[in-house]
């Protein structure tokens, strides 16, 4: 017998309150895209790239990066969420082109994820040359312009030193014959894949790097506030403070290390404990529940930003909940270990 997601709600909510009607329940914090500076210069970035394709056929490749959680793929899915595919009497056409980058890629894997995505039913049959061939061919007669190429880190995880090497050669060749504009996405330990390669990082050159907001310089404050108020307007439950006031902007820039993706968590969790305990506002020790819920489970008040005791420092210490933005070690890569590469203060050496 089905089962209706409500019932199962009811049935195993805590306390003696439920209230499985309220929109909190299940809430999910969906918005369009804020058009931060952050957001703009990306979408300025790849749509240049984009012009330059059409007006000249000329390919190229823009590079963009940083940590998770700071809005990458918002804005790759908001460019190809632009040029939707078109289904003619004779072809589909596809401006736009989102891959993700497998897991242990090889020049062959990745051909495969391109056809995947082209949507070719027999994407992993054939040779990488034939793979090659038939993705040129595709190009072609679905007029792709553009290729946003996602998880593009995964190129450092590659099974062997040689199999990198001929991914990476494979992916130089395939922007000189096919001639399509790519944006390669990725955390920042993507750029070192084209650092590694002078005629990858060569046709790589122009790079946008997505970082977090930093409350303690004015303009960063100012959009970081921005962002706040125009998530506020999107809540099912208010907030008892504006949650773009100074004190308040404070303690979600240090729960969500100044990136969009975890303010949306928090939100999330703090309208969702709201709900089931029947409150008609969001208070410090909702968002408080909130940032445990869905950010650091195992956070001492101390350290949790919404405690009104919160040190409000970031949490990017040993053990802390954001230490690994603070890295870019390719742990567990054995490309970087071949290359001899150390990226745990950012540069490869």
């Amino acid at each position: 017998m089905t089962m209706d997601p409500i019932t199962l709600l009811s049935r195993y909510a805590s306390g003696d309150q439920v209230h499985p009607d309220l929109p909190g329940q299940g809430f999910k914090l969906v918005v369009d895209p804020l058009p931060h500076r952050r957001y703009r210069e990306a979408m300025h970035a790849m749509a240049e790239l984009h012009v330059r394709r059409r007006r000249h056929g000329s390919g190229g490749g823009l590079l963009l990066t940083g940590p998770s959680g700071a809005g990458k793929s918002t804005m790759v899915g908001s460019y190809l969420g632009s040029f939707p595919r078109v289904h003619e009497a004779e072809r589909t056409h596809i401006p736009v082109l989102l891959v993700s980058v497998p897991s242990s890629p090889t020049s062959r894997s990745l051909a495969s994820a391109i056809l995947e995505a082209l949507g070719h039913k027999k994407a992993h049959r054939g040779t990488a040359p034939e793979k090659t061939a038939r993705i040129h061919e595709l190009f072609s007669r679905c007029g792709v312009e553009m290729v946003l190429l996602d998880e593009f880190q995964h190129l450092f995880y590659a099974p062997s030193l040689n199999a990198f090497r001929d991914v990476t050669d494979w992916l130089k060749n395939f922007l000189e014959g096919t001639k399509v504009g790519m944006v390669a996405c990725g955390l920042s330990s993507a750029e070192a894949v084209v650092n590694s390669n002078e005629q990858l990082a060569r046709r790589f050159s122009a790079r946008i790097r997505v970082a977090p907001f930093v409350f303690d310089q004015a303009e960063d404050c100012q959009e970081f506030r921005g962002v706040l108020k125009a998530l506020g307007t999107y809540l099912p439950i208010p907030p008892d403070t504006p949650l773009f006031e100074s004190n308040l902007a404070r303690r979600f820039h240090v729960g969500s290390y100044g990136l969009i993706d975890y303010v949306i968590k928090i939100l999330e969790g703090a309208v969702s404990v709201a709900s089931n305990a029947g409150f008609d506002t969001l208070d410090l020790q909702t968002l408080a529940a909130g940032f445990r819920n869905r950010v650091w489970r195992d956070v001492p008040d101390r350290l949790n930003p919404f405690h009104p005791e919160s040190e409000l420092r970031p949490l990017d210490k040993p053990g802390e909940v954001f230490q690994l933005h603070t890295r870019q070690d390719l742990v567990g890569s054995p490309v970087a270990r071949k290359l001899g590469m150390n990226l745990s203060k950012g540069n490869p050496k």
